[in-house]
């Protein structure tokens, strides 16, 4: 471990004042180490199949769970590492990281290799084959065109292999069109009928209104347009945009909306650092979060929200979940759970790889430490103004 996650254990050193936003990047640093070493050392040494713990309520995920605990720790962490090294100490840090990743990418896509996680069998795969492509979108400088053409072209077979996965008429849409978006950006090329089809299923016909999406299934009262939806709107139009590609219109929409439901999620944190317990995929813990901390990556927070009360509010989230043991196993992997090893929480379909999800709270790493959303003091977030008796807005709703 570095010295970010030594220099909290020193108690005797007094924080300083005047800044402690500085120690609030320092927290989300080494959580973020505690929970992805394993998966990355591990997939960078070629032994994960070997060492990483399968748990579950259902046995037929296993195949599946080590390119889940992959991918998803990379998506979360992509824009982190898209900051590249610099001379900082938490820049060398990154460099390590960094390096760590690309060998884990090249291990994890060579046939021959141990760890060869990519499994392409209905339909399972799509979902985080959709999440890797993701991470690529979000890393591509420096981990996308720093890998060896070998690799580029084992990827781009890996995502094109998907195209035998006939997606569901759900949110699973989405998957084929990260994948398509990745393809065209990556070689030039893709099929614009899996690209397009998803988006504009969301477009049409899944929108409910005031930044909630709906397709066929309950996802309107948990998290689910916060983990999923939201998100990779957000990713998969930027690049139709830049292609000009006539979805990519929706774009500016999309990210009104995505502004709008970061409000309501930013009022769901509790002073203490809990939150509802709504919906499925409560042991993705703070993944939850993961359109929050995109807003804050992409600014566009609303503008009562300041940068400060989010990054407050999403550090005491971090540290109520992971500033001690109680979500690890004694060799440092993560237990399925909400708080803890509660397996009776989870799905069926999740397993040790799935929770991995929670690292979609660290996009807003990928904001350098000179930004106004790490520099400002402490501010505190809605639901500490509300219940010390401070004067609040009403939460609005939206209506485009």
């Amino acid at each position: 471990m570095s010295s970010f996650l030594n220099r909290l254990k020193k108690k005797e050193e007094p924080i300083i004042e005047d800044e402690p936003q500085i120690e609030d990047r320092i927290h989300w640093v080494s959580i973020l180490q505690k929970i992805t070493f394993p998966v990355l050392n591990n997939l960078a040494k070629g032994s994960l199949r070997k060492n990483m713990p399968y748990e579950s309520t259902s046995a037929k995920g296993q195949k599946f769970s080590y390119l889940e605990a992959f991918a998803r720790v990379f998506n979360g962490i992509a824009p982190w590492l898209e900051l590249g090294p610099d001379n900082s100490e938490e820049g060398t840090v990154r460099e390590k990281y960094i390096r760590m990743t690309m060998k884990a990418i090249s291990n994890a896509v060579n046939p021959n290799n141990s760890d060869y996680i990519f499994v392409v069998e209905p339909k399972q795969s799509l979902v985080d084959v959709a999440l890797f492509a993701q991470g690529l979108l979000r890393a591509k400088n420096q981990i996308w065109l720093n890998l060896p053409m070998d690799d580029q072209a084992r990827i781009i077979r890996e995502l094109k292999n998907t195209r035998v996965i006939a997606p569901y008429e759900n949110h699973w849409l989405l998957f084929t069109s990260m994948i398509e978006a990745a393809l065209l950006e990556f070689t030039g090329e893709c099929d614009k009928e899996r690209l397009s089809y998803g988006v504009s299923r969301f477009r049409d016909d899944f929108y409910i209104g005031d930044g909630i999406y709906s397709d066929g299934e309950d996802f309107t009262s948990g998290y689910f347009n916060s983990i999923v939806i939201h998100p990779m709107l957000n990713d998969i139009l930027k690049v139709m945009r830049k292609y000009s590609i006539s979805e990519g219109e929706l774009l500016d929409v999309q990210l009104m909306r995505s502004s709008r439901l970061s409000s309501q999620l930013e009022r769901t944190i509790s002073p203490e650092g809990t939150y509802p317990l709504l919906g499925s995929c409560l042991s993705y813990r703070c993944g939850v979060f993961h359109l929050l901390s995109q807003a804050a990556l992409l600014k566009i927070l609303p503008r009562n929200i300041k940068p400060a009360q989010v990054r407050s509010a999403l550090t005491t989230v971090l540290k109520k979940q992971f500033a001690e043991n109680q979500n690890f196993s004694s060799n440092g992997w993560l237990l399925v759970g909400l708080n803890g090893s509660q397996l009776d929480i989870s799905e069926s379909d999740i397993n040790t790889g799935s929770v991995y999800f929670c690292c979609a709270i660290f996009l807003a790493l990928g904001l350098p430490a000179s930004d106004l959303f790490w520099t400002e003091p402490y501010a505190e977030w809605t639901s500490v103004q509300a219940w010390t008796g401070q004067p609040i807005q009403k939460d609005q709703t939206i209506d485009f």
